[in-house]
């Protein structure tokens, strides 16, 4: 008996130190190849894969931890006269000042961090006050609820004021009344609140013709994605005894209920249009597959998700983005199977967005996956 114990032990203590070396070689890969610091660019996958990096800080032993500090410092000092929150995409990089604010304890970080909120509230709204995802005209968007959340719930870690949890709590209801969908529990990717074609260069033209809400009509993998980790990282940030708390779990059993039979069982992958496993166009798509496994994995941790239904989901996701969306390179691991940027369109329109590898918000939602399912290996 001692003998097959000793074995469990090396067995589990070699996939530990397998699991993040792996997540390791993404982490040098997107620091030192993709995007070094002093490349940074004010935008929101630029903001997704310094949140990784605010993640690996806290995750890190303290002898580690001046590494990421020392990015998110450079990031910031280099777009310090670009920063600015004037829109969602611009709020995210946000997260950034409002961190160092935090650690460091330095004036002129919490200047800013005060300065880009103060910018926020500026931002076009909806009728009844939702956060425009552009500001040429008013629409909502499922990204935008990602990119505030990064920056408010930072906020809220930095201050301790529960106004911007009321803030983050309020946007994400306010985006749910025109995006969710009772049947799939899924959100759709666009409200136009204006009724406005504005021409993007990017989105499908009449695109909230299609429904007589105004709003897309599809389920968008990595969309949904978003959501899913703006949800999970709001139930690691409120507290336990918090209202809030008991409203975002809701939300993510909500949101994930029907993952479990949409995910691909030869690859443990989404779908760029999750709904459609079968159809000839769809394709298994990397960033969503990492971003719904973040959220469950997390929903596992803090009980709000069924254990024995959803930790066999998150496992064969993982295992998959290994096998199936990722190769490696010397040294470093780079993700696959990414979906280009993508804004609002008919089936065909996001069938027809092509991939692409590397990618910094997949790079951070690789990372962010890999250091939740170690968290979750040592608590259990």
């Amino acid at each position: 008996m001692k003998k097959v114990f000793f074995i469990i032990c090396i067995m589990f203590f070699s996939t530990n130190i397998q699991a993040q070396t792996w997540v390791d070689s993404l982490d040098v890969y997107g620091r030192e190849v993709f995007m070094p610091a002093d490349q940074y660019k004010w935008d929101w996958g630029q903001a997704t894969m310094m949140n990784a990096m605010v993640h690996l800080y806290n995750a890190k032993p303290e002898s580690q931890k001046r590494i990421y500090l020392d990015y998110v410092k450079t990031a910031m000092d280099k777009t310090w006269n670009d920063a600015n929150g004037l829109h969602p995409n611009a709020v995210a990089s946000g997260h950034g000042m409002a961190f160092l604010a935090r650690i460091t304890d330095d004036p002129k970080y919490k200047e800013k961090a005060d300065k880009i909120y103060a910018d926020y509230l500026t931002t076009p709204r909806t009728k009844v006050g939702g956060v425009s995802h552009r500001t040429e005209t008013v629409e909502l968007w499922d990204d935008t609820v990602y990119m505030l959340s990064m920056y408010l719930l930072e906020m809220y870690r930095y201050t301790g004021d529960d106004k911007y949890l009321k803030e983050f709590h309020d946007q994400f209801l306010l985006h749910k009344e025109k995006l969710a969908d009772k049947k799939w529990g899924l959100w759709v990717h666009g409200y136009d609140d204006d009724n406005d074609d504005y021409k993007d260069r990017c989105c499908q033209l009449n695109w909230a013709q299609m429904t007589p809400q105004r709003t897309s009509i599809e389920f968008w993998g990595r969309g949904n994605g978003w959501v899913v980790m703006a949800i999970a990282d709001a139930l690691k940030t409120v507290p336990a005894n918090s209202p809030y708390f008991k409203t975002f779990a809701r939300e993510l059993r909500e949101i994930t209920k029907k993952l479990p039979k949409l995910q691909d069982e030869e690859t443990g992958m989404w779908y760029q249009l999750p709904i459609y496993p079968d159809h000839k166009d769809n394709y298994p798509e990397s960033s969503c597959t990492a971003m719904f496994a973040y959220g469950i994995a997390i929903g596992i941790d803090l009980e709000v998700l069924n254990r024995k239904q959803f930790l066999p989901v998150v496992e064969k996701a993982w295992s998959g983005l290994k096998k199936h969306a990722s190769r490696t390179e010397g040294n470093y691991v780079i993700p696959t199977k990414v979906c280009e940027g993508t804004c609002i369109g008919d089936r065909a329109y996001y069938f027809g967005r092509k991939t692409k590898e590397g990618v910094n918000y997949a790079i951070g939602a690789y990372i962010m996956l890999g250091l939740e399912l170690e968290e979750l290996k040592k608590k259990h």
